[in-house]
């Protein structure tokens, strides 16, 4: 029977421009065994068009459909939930502005018109930006929604810092916990893969990513079998310790074929 494996980007599939040695084989593998293949990740710098490009520059059959991205979380949760007069106030970069802007959600400028707030990755963040945000949550108890709880991101030589951090400064300057968070380890994310795209049941699926507290804790969450690869952000000290345990603890995605599929 076809079983559904949701992939990680960042640190599953490639790191940065470099595709991860073995990754293409075993997608290819995935596939010529019947298995359905989608790709899913919290980042909202890029539009999914952007990632199915980059799939296919490294030579990873892709298309639309098989990409999920947070920014298409986000603007699922808003048509559901928005008002046609209400309006967005955003932190993020091009990416998010331009996929929220495609599906028809309302952007202000201004955050005394802001019933919403979006907090998305944001390499030019700044003090007025925090005000912003802060003084729709103020003035109009605007409900805060964030793309992606990551804290960083994994690059070549390092890390840098992701959405989580600007998730901890609107925080702290609350006080409260933002009301969403879009991309994994959310209910509304898990369902919207496993039931609207791929199909099929939480328990005919995989999730395999490098990241404890997102990829592995959603599967958990959610009945779905976890795969948790070396090759990214999570160290084996972390992984030890963890309360987030995988189903499966596996090098990198080129040893996807010792899983035990059934």
């Amino acid at each position: 029977m076809a079983k559904g494996f949701i992939l990680d980007l960042d640190g599953t599939v490639y790191v940065e421009e470099k595709i991860l040695d073995g990754v293409k084989e075993s997608i290819d593998y995935l596939r010529q065994c019947g298995h359905k293949v989608v790709f899913f990740t919290n980042k909202s710098i890029a539009t999914r068009n952007d990632y199915v490009k980059k799939l296919r520059g490294l030579g990873i059959d892709a298309s639309i459909e098989d990409v999920i991205n947070s920014n298409y979380i986000t603007t699922i949760f808003l048509n559901q939930k928005m008002k046609p007069e209400e309006a967005v106030y955003v932190i993020g970069e091009a990416a998010l502005f331009e996929e929220l802007q495609s599906e028809g959600i309302r952007i202000t400028a201004d955050p005394r018109e802001a019933n919403y707030v979006v907090l998305g990755w944001d390499r030019e963040f700044n003090y007025r930006k925090l005000n912003d945000a802060y003084q729709a949550w103020a003035a109009n108890n605007a409900m805060i929604i964030a793309t992606n709880p990551d804290r960083t991101c994994p690059m070549i030589d390092g890390q840098l810092p992701d959405c989580g951090s600007i998730i901890g400064a609107f925080e702290g300057t609350t006080g409260k916990p933002v009301d969403y968070i879009m991309g994994k380890p959310s209910k509304l994310a898990a369902d919207i893969v496993i039931k609207d795209i791929l199909k099929l049941t939480p328990e005919d699926c995989y999730i395999v990513g490098d990241r404890l507290e997102t990829d592995i804790r959603m599967g958990i969450d959610h009945g779905v079998q976890t795969v948790l690869v070396m090759s990214g952000i999570t160290t084996e000290e972390m992984a030890r310790t963890s309360i987030h345990k995988p189903s499966y603890v596996l090098p990198s995605m080129k040893d996807i074929h010792q899983l035990q599929i059934s």
